[in-house]
């Protein structure tokens, strides 16, 4: 496999899984990483930086759904998203940080951009996130993280 064709797959994989498409980035890079064949840091760069750029899909597809509140087919009723948006500033920027947990990370994504979280906090966090559970997959894949 090309080095293009290498990284090029494992970001679109990287990209897909962070959407709300059932898909696994981590088979992909850990078998990048055990052919010995391309540098850890670029995969782990490539991976992060799909996985990143597929929540910031899903913050924009919450910003866009958002704007459809005051219809009578939206599903939350102001009051109720009212009081979600200030429960969420308060506390829900740190719940990005499950971010890259199956099932749950890719809902938490559209929240915040429902809930209106600045940009670039979300990037930050969510940048954490996704680097951490790759670093960590890496790690466990070379053996030098036993648990």
């Amino acid at each position: 496999m090309s080095y293009l064709a290498a990284y090029g797959s494992l970001f679109l994989a990287a990209f897909a899984a962070a959407t709300f498409f059932p898909f696994q980035s981590e088979a992909l890079l850990v078998a990048l990483l055990v052919s010995d064949t391309y540098s850890v840091v670029l995969l782990l760069l490539v991976a992060t930086a799909g996985n990143v750029l597929g929540s910031v899909v899903n913050w924009y597809l919450g910003r866009y759904i958002e704007k459809f509140r005051y219809r009578r087919w939206f599903p939350f009723k102001q009051a109720s998203l009212e009081k979600a948006q200030r429960h969420y500033h308060r506390w829900g920027r740190w719940s990005l940080l499950m971010s890259w947990a199956p099932f749950i990370g890719d809902p938490l994504t559209l929240i915040a951009g429902i809930m209106r979280e600045p940009f670039r906090s979300f990037v930050l966090i969510v940048t954490i996130a996704k680097l951490g559970r790759y670093i960590i997959t890496a790690l466990l894949t070379f053996g030098w993280l036993a648990i």
